[in-house]
């Protein structure tokens, strides 16, 4: 039996920060469940950038089966989490089942990522407090309002924690974490 890793998401993430971290640590051999505020059909987004844009653009993307509601979750049942951006991270923060999940892998520093929007809910869970993170660059203040330590990369390690700005960093944010989870001796 493969072990489990766990991403935390909902409705307005992005499609391709969910859907990378889900078929790459599959990929790799592990079971990989999508958990949310509730189970059921999720409604993610695709956001990219235009020239003469300030911040990104949002459109439609795939819809997904949510496996798990955040309350159902064991985290002892996983051996690392994996939080993507988009939108969903600005109201799952709220989600104290979801605070509850981040702060059991934080205080067992068991392996952690999280993207783009991401950090939002480590900051609301409260272990960002002297921790490097990188987030979406527009983030940076709320990082550092949580304790953090703002750095602008793609793949920042901060020990059980790898962080990175958006999409585009996906291969070099999973490459750390997979790096990540060898060096904690989690194997598929």
């Amino acid at each position: 039996m493969a072990d489990k890793i766990l991403i935390l998401t909902g409705d307005a993430a992005e499609t391709l920060e969910v859907f990378y971290p889900y078929h790459r640590l599959q990929e790799a051999g592990y079971e990989v469940h999508i958990g949310a505020p509730e189970k059921r059909r999720l409604q993610f987004v695709v956001h990219d950038f235009v020239d003469g844009f300030d911040t990104y653009t949002e459109k439609l993307g795939h819809t997904w089966e949510a496996d798990i509601a955040f309350a159902d979750v064991n985290p002892e049942d996983y051996v690392a989490i994996v939080v993507p951006g988009g939108r969903a991270p600005e109201y799952i923060r709220n989600n104290e089942d979801a605070k509850r999940i981040v702060r059991h892998f934080f205080e067992r520093n068991e392996p952690v990522a999280a993207l783009c929007h991401g950090p939002l809910l480590l900051a609301a869970a409260g272990v960002l407090q002297g921790r490097t993170s990188s987030a979406y660059p527009e983030l940076a203040v709320d990082v550092e309002t949580a304790g953090g330590i703002f750095e602008n990369g793609g793949g920042v390690v901060d020990g059980n924690l790898v962080t990175g700005r958006a999409w585009p960093d996906n291969g070099t944010w999973m490459k750390a974490f997979l790096d990540v989870l060898e060096g904690a001796k989690v194997t598929a």
